[in-house]
């Protein structure tokens, strides 16, 4: 009987659970571009249009490899994953599917509850299984990522002198912080000119998906496999050595810095994570990287990633519906395009629109910064993240966006919520010198949006964070200030909200 082995636009990987369960003489690939895939959010036309592409070229790889591959295209009307297994089940006599285990509770909800018997296999593709995962959690106070990561370097001897850390540190992220620098000596990641197989689907996509928020021009994500390795190998020579040290900087005319931009073929499966840190580690070892350039590359992946991922299956479906903090207000405009006269934000809301990605900090502190201290449905900011990054998948999202970015968690995986004034943007960027507010002014019409919320965000969570020992300085702070500032700062801050509110630009 034959067996219908399933690939996912996001596991695109030769060593797929599930393709190593199958027998290529007799089973069948099924592959299939599908419309509840493609718009149960309003994804970005740059990131459909490099999965679509990409899922277009490992289906002939495949079938160059021997397999017979079932590969249905939009235009074709399947409209869902289980709708293409039980087109795949009668076309070719199948009672049985063999599938790696998606990245969503969604899907994987679907797959279970699919006609056609379908047998999940674990991805591991991941260093922690959600097993490793829960052992490490269980019996934990806090789910601290840094304990993880120790952990996940000990596992894979990632930068490691027997058992202890490589120079004797395990985090050398006090000096990854410098401020943006006055030039940028890297032309920012390889870019490849779409062939036909990627010109045919920039043409579907911007058919099918023009009207999202996003722009297809200027396409250049690598594609497959080959191309991804050829970015990697590229980056690590060229922008690795300085990555570390500015790896939290941003600039009006430079959307890259030193940045890897590895995340969006490392989660589609175009390049393995330990295939990557290996690449940066050997790089180290040459003597051709930092060490803080390494090990904070390197953290991110093992460390973070790896994180994430157990924190996302750990907490369960409903994680994506937290709202620790009772925020209701609509995402702003801004978010989606419109004006704004905040460079800042216009500058991280630009790239992301141009480019489907922004990085950790634009995310985390601007557009994350801003929500927070608005008030801003965190499921509103989560479909927002999942919809307009092209590495963003829910697993990796959400925890970033429901916990680290809005602490709608109620704290499982930052300990405080990442609020800041304008100060900390303006030292690591050049954005505050040509914006129309003044990030040195507290109050007034030209005050920074951002200093006059974080006030007053501190403000209306107080009982919720005042005995938090790492917020203690800013309450100080805020009681310190004057009776008829504060009051000033919370009037202004009101008036603030009342425009978004209004729908008008901030």
């Amino acid at each position: 009987m034959v067996t219908l082995i399933l690939v996912l636009g996001d596991q695109l990987s030769d060593g797929l659970s599930a393709l190593r369960a199958a027998d290529k003489a007799h089973d069948v690939v099924v592959m299939a571009e599908v419309a509840d895939e493609a718009g149960y959010v309003p994804h970005h036309p740059k990131k459909i249009a490099f999965l679509f592409a990409a899922m277009r070229k490992f289906a002939a790889r495949l079938r160059a490899d021997g397999w017979t591959v079932d590969y249905t295209t939009l235009p074709d009307g399947v409209t869902s994953i289980t709708g293409a297994l039980l087109a795949a089940a009668e076309k070719h006599g199948a009672d049985r599917v063999i599938a790696t285990e998606p990245g969503e509770h969604r899907l994987i909800a679907a797959l279970r509850d699919c006609p056609v018997t379908v047998d999940l296999r674990p991805d591991d593709r991941f260093i922690a299984s959600h097993k490793d995962f829960d052992g490490w959690a269980t019996g934990r106070k806090a789910l601290r990522m840094e304990y993880f990561y120790r952990d996940m370097r000990r596992k894979t001897g990632l930068m490691m002198d027997g058992d202890q850390p490589a120079g004797g540190q395990w985090n050398y992220d006090h000096d990854n912080r410098k401020p943006a620098p006055g030039s940028v000596d890297y032309s920012g990641p390889m870019r490849f000119t779409p062939d036909d197989t990627v010109q045919e689907v920039l043409t579907l996509v911007g058919q099918r998906f023009g009207n999202n928020f996003g722009s297809l021009d200027d396409f250049w994500f690598a594609t497959d496999q080959g191309q991804a390795r050829q970015h990697l190998a590229h980056w690590v020579t060229h922008g690795l050595p300085l990555f570390g040290d500015f790896q939290d900087a941003m600039l009006d005319d430079n959307r890259f810095l030193y940045h890897g931009i590895v995340g969006l073929y490392i989660n589609a499966g175009l390049l393995d994570p330990l295939e990557v840190c290996r690449a940066v580690e050997a790089a180290w070892q040459a003597g051709d990287a930092p060490i803080n350039a390494a090990e904070g590359f390197i953290r991110q992946i093992i460390g973070w990633r790896e994180y994430v991922r157990g924190i996302y299956f750990r907490e369960g479906p409903d994680y994506v519906t937290r709202n620790g903090l009772k925020h209701t207000r609509d995402l702003p405009g801004v978010y989606w395009g419109g004006p704004s006269f905040m460079r800042c934000m216009k500058k991280a809301v630009e790239q992301t629109q141009e480019e489907a990605y922004a990085h950790h900090i634009q995310r985390l502190m601007v557009t994350g910064n801003f929500a927070l201290l608005a008030g801003v449905d965190p499921a509103q900011v989560h479909e927002w993240y999942l919809a307009v990054y092209a590495d963003a998948y829910e697993w990796v999202e959400a925890p970033n966006v429901i916990g680290m970015s809005q602490f709608a968690d109620g704290g499982i995986i930052a300990s405080k919520p990442y609020v800041s004034s304008g100060n900390y943007i303006h030292k690591m960027s050049d954005h505050c010198g040509a914006c129309a507010y003044k990030v040195a002014v507290k109050t007034g019409k030209d005050a920074c949006p951002f200093n006059l919320l974080y006030w007053h965000f501190l403000d209306r969570h107080r009982t919720l964070f005042k005995g938090n020992p790492r917020m203690g300085n800013m309450y100080g702070t805020w009681d310190r200030m004057d009776e008829g500032k504060r009051a000033t700062i919370i009037a202004e801050g009101d008036a603030i909200l009342a425009r978004l509110d209004a729908g008008d630009p901030v």
